[in-house]
């Protein structure tokens, strides 16, 4: 027979929603979050990869014209599904971080201390991930936004020979990759730096709650135990009976004595 496991009192808790930090949502939101920064910045490396080129060719004495190793339709598609997932990634992981602590229990919110060292502490830690995020987002924007404009300006009779060639240089799609990648992560660090305050402050409010209890248990007077009233049994009151030089002794009546030798 299979064993019985016993039903403990963390069994029968309630679990975190899916609006609040810790949850599964929150897990999966995270690691997806992580694998669209990877992807992005795949989709980076495949752009530096191909990414036009500029050919000179001598036309005369002194006199050049150049051309373009390609349209730049590759390079620009994946471009532009980088800069695209990054910014969607981004609004989704900030917004549910947000509504995760708009959500959160009042008393997290009403006795955040913001002189205590552990109070300090976090908000720095939040403020650097929080700022850092948005810098490396902006960057990695700009920077695949600067190769969206160069890629789409030859995408048509981009082997005509023209005096100049318009072209990014090495490393641009790669910075932005690089960028990218780091933002997810640092989001990932901005939402790490939440659930733990979340959670040290609600185990301080336990341990609050706790003390509290306790010491209302123990400052309260000891209550004494409610007064109960013996009520006689009826016919039971003694009968004294003299015999002889005998003290009287305590007899019962005839009826009781008859249903105790019944019994």
């Amino acid at each position: 027979m299979p064993k019985s496991m016993a039903v403990t009192h963390a069994d029968l808790a309630p679990g975190p929603r899916s609006t609040e930090l810790g949850s599964k949502t929150g897990a999966i939101l995270m690691v997806l979050t992580i694998l669209c920064g990877l992807f992005c910045f795949i989709l980076c490396l495949i752009a530096e990869a191909t990414r036009s080129q500029e050919t000179w060719t001598s036309k005369g004495e002194e006199k050049y014209e150049c051309m373009y190793s390609g349209s730049g339709k590759r390079p620009l598609l994946c471009s532009a599904v980088a800069f695209v997932g990054l910014a969607v990634t981004m609004v989704v992981e900030h917004v549910y971080i947000l509504v995760a602590i708009s959500n959160a229990p009042p008393p997290l919110l009403v006795n955040w201390d913001p002189d205590s060292p552990l109070a300090k502490s976090l908000t720095w830690q939040a403020g650097f991930f929080f700022v850092t995020t948005w810098l490396c987002f902006a960057v990695a924007e700009i920077l695949l936004l600067i190769g969206l404009s160069v890629e789409s300006g030859h995408l048509k009779n981009w082997s005509r020979p023209r005096p100049g060639c318009l072209i990014l240089r090495e490393g641009m799609f790669s910075a932005a990759g690089v960028f990218a990648l780091m933002t997810v992560f640092l989001a990932a660090g901005l939402y790490l730096t939440a659930l733990r305050a979340q959670r040290m402050f609600q185990e301080q409010e336990n341990v609050r709650r706790e003390v509290l209890e306790a010491s209302a248990l123990y400052s309260s007077p000891p209550r004494s135990p409610p007064h109960r009233v013996i009520a006689a049994f009826p016919r039971e009151d003694p009968i004294t009976r003299e015999i002889g030089n005998v003290p009287p002794l305590f007899t019962y009546p005839l009826g009781f004595s008859k249903q105790s030798s019944l019994v």
